[in-house]
């Protein structure tokens, strides 16, 4: 009798083109982002894909030239280029409208779904969503900006109800260094803030390494934090009704049963 012969085949991947796609637009400077979300996102790497799509920012500020990076026309050319995908949405991965203006986000999205036919979300939109969802009203802000920015998104918040009762900066403006912050300065400018006795804790940049801490502030201090990179993907999969909870262990945001 012949002996079988032993299938050493290799382990079948994961479906490589999940059903569902994801388009994220990304500062050209930013480097945290793109590795943190494939992480984020890995335990639904069966159902959706994640896709970036680059235009230039290199420096936070709120003089003119800083301000017109965030122009847009450029960010429409890279969310054509997403369009082309065929993506189920598209996320602007910026937080740029903490400190424009949070109708400057709601104005670009329009302005991605006219030009690409593409639904569209931005950071801002989808944490402040998730400030609704939990009735927020005194928030701790931890960003790497400096005062002035800091200022303007504080007196953006205010004007939406929402008091920033607490925040710790960087004070830096160059955006690539935002990603240099390590992950232990990041946990101990959100202890700070917790500690003065917030609501919850918002981590306001996509290029900073806020991801891994989460879990840990909110073990010990009992509130939710919203990071930036996490709020993006969150909001992005409930724009397309796929479940949240198999990313749980990343922070109580995930946890949130659909509205």
């Amino acid at each position: 009798m012949t002996p079988a012969i032993p299938d050493r085949s290799p382990t079948p991947w994961p479906d490589i083109v999940p059903p569902c796609r994801i388009g994220m637009l990304v500062p050209s400077s930013n480097t945290a982002l793109e590795p943190l979300t494939a992480v984020l996102a890995a335990p639904l790497a069966r159902e959706v894909g994640i896709h970036f799509s680059r235009f230039r920012v290199t420096r936070i500020g709120l003089d003119a030239d800083a301000d017109a990076q965030f122009s847009t026309e450029p960010i429409l050319a890279a969310a054509e280029l997403l369009a082309d995908a065929r993506a189920s949405v598209i996320a602007w991965n910026g937080t740029a409208a903490s400190w424009r203006g949070f109708d400057t986000d709601a104005a670009l999205c329009a302005a991605i779904e006219a030009r690409t036919g593409c639904r569209a979300t931005s950071a801002i939109v989808d944490l402040n969503a998730a400030l609704a969802r939990l009735g927020i009203r005194r928030l701790g802000l931890v960003t790497p900006y400096t005062q002035d920015v800091e200022a303007a998104i504080v007196a953006n918040y205010a004007r939406a109800g929402i008091e920033i009762t607490a925040s710790r900066r960087a004070d830096r403006s160059d955006n690539y260094s935002f990603a240099d912050i390590p992950p232990a300065a990041v946990h101990a400018m959100c202890r700070d803030v917790a500690a003065t006795g917030v609501d919850a804790i918002a981590i306001v940049c996509t290029n900073m390494r806020g991801p891994g801490i989460v879990t840990a502030i909110e073990a010990e201090f009992g509130i939710p934090v919203l990071d930036s990179i996490a709020v993006t993907l969150w909001g992005s999969l409930r724009a397309l009704d796929i479940d949240t909870a198999p990313l749980s262990r990343f922070g109580r945001l995930f946890a949130l049963p659909a509205p």
